[in-house]
């Protein structure tokens, strides 16, 4: 049963998924973020483009 659940756990963390788990919550925190007056919007756009490039990742 162990081995089963390795091999799925394995699957499941590749790729795509992977790069999902840490871009969501940078674009979450950029969103959150750009409710600051004047320094929001930039550092929201510095966080997307940032998720944008992690996205690109090839794993």
């Amino acid at each position: 049963m162990k081995p089963l659940i390795i091999v799925l756990l394995a699957l499941a963390l590749q790729g795509c998924f992977l790069t999902k788990v840490v871009t969501v919550p940078l674009r979450v925190g950029g969103a959150i973020i750009s409710i600051v007056p004047v320094v929001g919007n930039v550092a929201d756009a510095a966080i997307d483009t940032t998720a944008d490039a992690i996205d690109l990742v090839p794993l």
